[in-house]
């Protein structure tokens, strides 16, 4: 398996030009099921995650054609069975279940793998098209659904707030006959983005962006060109970054109002941010001052800037404490950062962090994907060389780190092996 070698200590400095939103490109790429014509898509991120749900579709049926950072998809799916070979890398490939139930009736699609930060059951989801009118049954760790005559609206009250929910329920309903109501939706930016790109496509979809979305079905979705947002989690990530290394990075290409909450912390812990329309400039100068955060969805604390920000309190002057709401398994980096003898305590769903003024470099190993990065910002942050194994979580999610970090002063190297 690949390493990352980071020898660390070095102020980042530079611009670094922020990627296609993962959490956005998935489920537009889920999206093209649903499209009668061809859906292309720009600004799409080259990831492991991205690779995996293309050859998804693929194997679905449809054809995309890729050049760049662009993909254009077009076809009819002729397989409507997404086996565990297909969908155990990520969860996210629970986003077929509605597009191809909407569109062909029916669907048989494998429990899907990722990132073991917690349960994240997919009830939510199958109950979402229960409501809507659909038969599921689970067995043998397959999700079977159909549904003879069409999906119908419904008013669909969510127990909690699920993003993945959210938009299998937008995609399944947007050829629902009649309307539906989604009740506590989630309102990410992905969820914004994706609701524009069915949009784009006919649906009609309105109050995305909103707990309460509302989606008037319609007959059938065509061809449209869409532009995949900015990663609000990578450039979250490098503003995480440039704080931790005291140091002074501008990223473009994103919008700074989707990571307010993140700036809003980042400032009290002392950093300088400057924004524009489509750019944020973050500087620092002095150890961080210790700030307690608790995750939320949004426009809440990030859940998957948890584990960075974790990161930056390790080193603060100071003690703080890290609350996670969201998943219930997502402290899994502690042991990891503490072999870099960061002082953590984890207290049920809250971790006291007490800040160092530097950590040690240590052999740590990536567990999931957020925690990977977490230990590539601490080691950026440790004078001397850090060796992280099992970085194939980081390639899930982040596309040319180490080229970026690297042209802003860092001085990773990767292993391949």
């Amino acid at each position: 398996m690949d390493k990352l070698v980071i020898d660390g200590g070095h102020r980042l400095s530079g611009t670094i030009k922020v990627s296609g939103a993962k959490n956005a490109a998935l489920p537009l790429i889920a999206s093209s099921l649903m499209c009668g014509g061809t859906l292309r898509l720009t600004n799409v991120p080259w990831l492991a995650d991205t690779l995996s749900m293309i050859t998804l579709v693929k194997h679905l049926g449809v054809q995309p054609q890729i050049k760049g950072d662009e993909i254009s998809i077009t076809g009819e799916a002729n397989v409507l069975d997404a086996p565990y070979e297909q969908v155990r890398k990520m969860r996210a490939s629970i986003l077929v279940l509605g597009p191809l139930l909407a569109r062909y009736g029916r669907v048989k699609v494998s429990l899907p793998g990722g990132c073991a930060i917690g349960t994240r059951p997919v009830d939510l989801h199958i109950w979402a098209m229960q409501q809507l009118g659909a038969i599921v049954e689970v067995a043998d760790g397959y999700i079977e659904a159909r549904c003879r005559r069409g999906l119908i609206g419904a008013k669909i009250v969510f127990p909690f707030v699920s993003v993945g929910a959210t938009e299998n329920t937008m995609m399944a309903a947007a050829l629902a006959t009649g309307i539906t109501q989604i009740i506590n939706a989630a309102r990410e930016p992905e969820v914004v983005d994706l609701g524009n790109c069915l949009n784009a496509m006919g649906a009609k979809i309105s109050g995305h962006g909103t707990d309460n979305i509302v989606i008037e079905g319609v007959k059938n979705l065509s061809s449209a060109n869409h532009h995949v947002i900015a990663d609000r989690i990578e450039a979250g990530t490098f503003a995480i970054a440039a704080a931790i290394t005291q140091g002074d990075l501008t990223l473009t290409n994103m919008d700074p109002v989707y990571l307010d909450a993140l700036f809003a912390v980042l400032e009290r812990t002392g950093a300088t941010i400057q924004m524009g329309e489509n750019w944020v400039r973050v500087l620092s100068s002095s150890r961080s001052k210790p700030i307690d955060i608790a995750t939320q969805p949004y426009p809440g604390f990030p859940t998957d800037l948890q584990a960075q920000y974790m990161s930056l309190m390790a080193v603060a002057d100071g003690s703080s404490k890290i609350s996670e709401t969201i998943f219930e398994n997502r402290f899994m980096h502690v042991p990891e950062l503490m072999r870099m003898s960061s002082d953590i305590q984890i207290d049920g769903r809250s971790c006291i962090v007490h800040g160092k003024a530097s950590l040690k470099p240590a052999p740590v190993m990536a567990t999931d994907l957020r925690a990977s990065v977490c230990l590539v910002l601490a080691a950026l942050a440790t004078k001397g060389k850090t060796t992280i194994s099992r970085i194939y979580h980081l390639d899930r999610g982040y596309a040319n780190l180490e080229e970026k970090l690297n042209k802003c002063g860092a001085k990773i190297q990767r292993q391949i092996g």
